[in-house]
C-alpha cells in the first residue's frame, strides 16, 4: 500500500514536469515562427533603448501614418488579456478580440495563410516574453480611410481567409517555400505593388513597386532576367537571406537589411533553400524598379 502511495505521488509530479517541457518545446517552436514571421521589426521603435513589441513604430502611406500596437503580454496596453481564439482570429480574419476590423497595414492578408498549430507556437512564445507598460498611439489618418467600418467592403475585394493549402502537384520543399514566402515572411506585402485602394495587385506578385512602405522603391523580385534576379542561383538567394550579402559583394541595407537581421538569418539552411526554390519558381514579371542594370552587370540588385 505504502508503494501505491509512493507511485501516486510522483505521478502527481511527474505531470507537472511532463506539461513544462511541453511548453518549454512550444515556446521554441514559436520563437522560429516569430523570426519567419518578422514581428520584432514591425513592433519595435528603431532607436537604442526601445522596449521589444511595445509598439510605437510609423508607417508612412499614402492614406496617412499608422502606428504598430503593442504585443507584449501586458494586461492593459498589450494582448496579455487575449485567448487562443483572440489571436488566432486577429491573424487569421485581421479582427480585434471586439470584432471591429484591422487596417491592412497588419500584414493579416498575409498572416492568414498561417496553420492552426503555427498560430499556438506563436502565441506561446509571444505570451512568454517581458509584459511592457506602453501605451499605443493612435493612428494619424484621415477620413473615410480611418473608418474601421468600411475594411468590410474592402476584404470582400481584397482579402481571402487562410490558412493556405498545399498544392499537392509541387514538391514539399516547393509547399514550404511558398508557406514561408507567402505566410510567415509575408514578402508580398512590400515587394508587390498595390491599388489605389491599397490592395494588392496579384498579377504582379513579387515584382516589386517603386512607392513601398514609407514611400521607398521595392525591388522585383521574380525571376525575370532583366529586372529582376532571374541571374541569382538558388544558393546565391540563400545566402543573401542568412548573411544580407549579394552576389557581387554588397550588403541590402534598409528594411530588408532588418528582415535579415531579425528574421531570415535565423531560420534553417533548409528553410532558406525552399524558399530560394519557391522564389526561383514564380512567374517572371518585367518591371523596372530604380536605376537598370549597367552594361556588362551580371546581378541585379536587392536593396
Amino acid at each position: 500500500m505504502r508503494s501505491f502511495f509512493r507511485v501516486a505521488a510522483m505521478g502527481v509530479w511527474l505531470v507537472p514536469a511532463a506539461a513544462a517541457a511541453a511548453d518549454a518545446e512550444q515556446v521554441k517552436r514559436g520563437e522560429y515562427i516569430f523570426n519567419a514571421a518578422g514581428c520584432y521589426g514591425c513592433h519595435t521603435v528603431t532607436k537604442e533603448g526601445a522596449q521589444p513589441l511595445a509598439g510605437g513604430r510609423a508607417f508612412h502611406t499614402p492614406f496617412g501614418v499608422f502606428y504598430s500596437p503593442n504585443i507584449t503580454p501586458d494586461p492593459s496596453h498589450g494582448i496579455g488579456r487575449w485567448t487562443d481564439n483572440d489571436f488566432a482570429r486577429a491573424l487569421r480574419q485581421g479582427k480585434a478580440p471586439d470584432g471591429s476590423h484591422y487596417f491592412p497595414v497588419f500584414p493579416y492578408t498575409s498572416y492568414t495563410g498561417i496553420t492552426d498549430g503555427d498560430l499556438r507556437d506563436l502565441k506561446a512564445y509571444v505570451f512568454s516574453l517581458k509584459p511592457v507598460a506602453q501605451a499605443n498611439k493612435p493612428h494619424q489618418v484621415k477620413p473615410p480611410f480611418g473608418w474601421r467600418w468600411t475594411l468590410f467592403g474592402w476584404k470582400l475585394l481584397f482579402f481571402a481567409e487562410g490558412p493556405t493549402k498545399p498544392d499537392p502537384s509541387k514538391s514539399l520543399e516547393w509547399n514550404r517555400g511558398a508557406y514561408l514566402v507567402n505566410a510567415l515572411s509575408h514578402c508580398d506585402e512590400c515587394h508587390t505593388d498595390r491599388n489605389f485602394l491599397g490592395g494588392l495587385d496579384r498579377s504582379r506578385h513579387l515584382a516589386g513597386t517603386a512607392k513601398g512602405p514609407e514611400g521607398k522603391p521595392i525591388p522585383n523580385i521574380t525571376p525575370d532576367e532583366e529586372t529582376g534576379i532571374g541571374d541569382y542561383g538558388n544558393k546565391d538567394l540563400a545566402f543573401l537571406l542568412r548573411t544580407s550579402l549579394k552576389p557581387d559583394g554588397d550588403a541590402v541595407g534598409g528594411t530588408m537589411g532588418e528582415v535579415v537581421t531579425r528574421g531570415t538569418s535565423k531560420l534553417t539552411d533548409q528553410d532558406l533553400q525552399a524558399m530560394a526554390l519557391y522564389l526561383k519558381s514564380v512567374a517572371p514579371v518585367r518591371n523596372q524598379i530604380g536605376a537598370p542594370k549597367t552594361k556588362g552587370e551580371k546581378k541585379n540588385s536587392w536593396d
